[in-house]
C-alpha cells in the first residue's frame, strides 16, 4: 500500500480547488496555496506547467497513487484500442479502492484504501487487501462482517455531498456490482478533470 506523505487537503489548497469536493477542505476558507510563500501572485503557466498540474490533480484525487503505479497505468491505458485519455480514467475507476470509495463505504479514498489494506472487503464473496486490484465488469464486492457495523463506514453511507454513480449498481447497503466501465463524462468528478492534457504530459 503506498503512503501518504502529505496532507491531503494541502493537495487542495496546491491545486487552488477542492477535488474531492469535501466540506472540510482547506480550500473553502483559504484558496491560496500552502506555505510561506502561497499568497504570491501566481505567474502563467507554461504548457508544461498545465500539463503537470493536470496529472498531479488526478493523481492526488485516486489517493495519491505513486507515480510508478500512475505511469504504469497510462502506458496500459495507451495499448489499449480508443482514446488514451478515457481508457486512463477507466482502468483508474476500476481500482478497488475507488470502487469501495464510489460504493460509499468509505469517506474518503483515503479511508477506501485502509478498508481494503485491513482486510474488510470482499469481491466475489473473497477477503482481497489489494487496493490497487482491478475489479473486473460483474464482479461484487462487498463489506465484511465486522465492517458492517463500523462507525467510519456508517458515516460516509450518510454522507450528503455525493451519490453512488449508475456504473455501481446498488444491492442493499452491503453489497455492489460494478456493471460496467466509466466513460470521462459519468464520473462524478467536483471539479474538471483533464486526463488529455495527462497525456499530452507522458507522450512529450
Amino acid at each position: 500500500m503506498s503512503k501518504r506523505k502529505s496532507a491531503k487537503y494541502k493537495l487542495d489548497r496546491r491545486m487552488g480547488e477542492n477535488i474531492w469536493g469535501r466540506p472540510k477542505s482547506s480550500v473553502n476558507r483559504r484558496s491560496y496555496g500552502p506555505g510561506q510563500h502561497g499568497q504570491r501572485r501566481k505567474g502563467k503557466l507554461s504548457d508544461y506547467g498545465l500539463q503537470l498540474r493536470a496529472k498531479q490533480k488526478l493523481k492526488g484525487y485516486y489517493g495519491d497513487v505513486t507515480e510508478k503505479q500512475f505511469k504504469a497505468t497510462y502506458q496500459e491505458a495507451a495499448r489499449m484500442k480508443g482514446d488514451t485519455g478515457q481508457n486512463l480514467i477507466g482502468l483508474l475507476e476500476q481500482r478497488l479502492d475507488m470502487v469501495v470509495y464510489r460504493s460509499k463505504f468509505a469517506p474518503t479514498i483515503f479511508a477506501a484504501r485502509q478498508i481494503v489494506s485491513h482486510g474488510h472487503i470482499r469481491v466475489n464473496g473473497v477477503k482481497c487487501n489489494i487496493a490497487s486490484r482491478r475489479v473486473k465488469v460483474g464482479d461484487i464486492v462487498s463489506l465484511g462482517n465486522k465492517a458492517k457495523e463500523m462507525a467510519l463506514i456508517v458515516e460516509a453511507q450518510a454522507l450528503p455531498e455525493r451519490d453512488v454513480p449508475d456504473y455501481v449498481a446498488q444491492d442493499g447497503t452491503d453489497k455492489v456490482t460494478f456493471v460496467r466501465v466509466p466513460t470521462l463524462d459519468e464520473v462524478p468528478y467536483p471539479v474538471k478533470m483533464e486526463p488529455n492534457l495527462v497525456v499530452e504530459f507522458y507522450s512529450r
